[in-house]
């Protein structure tokens, strides 16, 4: 009798032990699985698994399978989802100022923009997030690529800014993007992503914004065959993360996350060039049009849209000032 309770008690320390050492996260995504994100978040995915020898599962839940930016939100502030693979800016439901992080027609480039996100100013915002919501970011905010460039395609033709006047523009819930397409002239309609493509086919918008790389996984090209790069602004893909849940991992499995982050941003980078390319030559030979136009134009109208918005006080503290410091000399 004693032999058995002795067993049944490693037994059930074994168990409790194997438990402890599973952590299951779950990750939500807006892209399909089969496109150049899903293939990033499943990469990611993956070398978590490798990198803590199977301790972490991530399962990744594509296509807004678990809903839309705002229960999305609610679920990582809860816990009961650990990862929202997406653009950080929808965080501004916690700090305003975030819509700010990834200005329109603002930057003189990629890297101008990496400075300015990783400038004291938008790093409180984040902290400031974290602290009020629980919800922090994995790794580096700016590393993880989305893109590489940002395109508007269009059911009409479109080749300089004055073009876009009338046009009926799908957005998300941002109000910085809705407010500037406005100001450019367009007609915003909000809607979710996976909703753009029926959408357009159905007269109730023209036009849609998209990084370049997952225009053909949405099949937009088929309902909007002008593409026009605007660089509209430069951004990544924020993996925002339940930092509660985060701050409980022991240090192995933290470090396992953050490499498999690292992996994944490098992963990412490859990828989004090379998926571009060859989606712009499938696209072309299938009747696309294609413009790349003087943006000086777009700039110079936006430059317009923020002085406005300054003058009034709307803009963060110190934000034209801290465009300015981190713009290369």
């Amino acid at each position: 009798m004693r032999r058995a309770l002795l067993a049944l008690t490693l037994m059930l320390a074994i168990g409790m032990s194997y438990a402890e050492a599973q952590v299951v996260w779950r990750m939500s995504t807006k892209q399909p699985a089969d496109g150049p994100e899903g293939k990033v978040f499943q990469y990611f995915a993956d070398q978590t698994a490798k990198h803590s020898g199977g301790k972490i599962t991530v399962t990744v839940y594509p296509n807004e399978q678990l809903g839309k930016e705002a229960a999305v939100l609610e679920q990582l502030k809860l816990g009961t989802l650990h990862i929202y693979a997406e653009g950080s800016v929808f965080m501004q439901k916690w700090v305003p100022d975030i819509r700010w992080s990834n200005a329109p027609f603002l930057f003189n480039d990629r890297d101008h923009w990496v400075r300015f996100v990783n400038s004291p100013m938008v790093k409180a915002w984040f902290d400031k997030a974290k602290a009020d919501a629980g919800i922090g970011i994995l790794g580096d905010l700016t590393s993880v690529l989305r893109g590489p460039y940002r395109v508007m395609l269009s059911s009409k033709d479109v080749k300089t800014v004055d073009d876009v006047k009338g046009l009926k523009m799908r957005m998300a819930n941002d109000k910085t993007g809705v407010e500037v397409w406005q100001h450019l002239g367009c007609e915003v309609r909000v809607l979710g992503w996976a909703e753009s493509y029926e959408a357009i086919s159905r007269g109730l918008v023209n036009a849609v914004t998209s990084p370049i790389a997952l225009v053909e996984s949405m099949k937009f090209q088929e309902v909007a065959p002008y593409i026009v790069r605007t660089d509209e602004y430069y951004q990544s893909i924020a993996f925002m993360m339940n930092q509660k849940a985060f701050d409980s991992l022991n240090a192995e499995n933290k470090d396992s996350l953050l490499k498999a982050f690292k992996d994944a941003a490098d992963f990412s980078e490859k990828l989004m060039g090379q998926e571009t390319t060859d989606s712009l030559a499938r696209m072309k030979a299938k009747g696309v049009t294609y413009l790349e136009p003087d943006l000086k134009p777009w700039t110079d109208k936006m430059l317009e849209f923020y002085k406005e918005r300054d003058a009034k006080g709307e803009l963060p503290k110190g934000f034209l000032q801290t465009v300015a410091e981190t713009r290369k000399k």
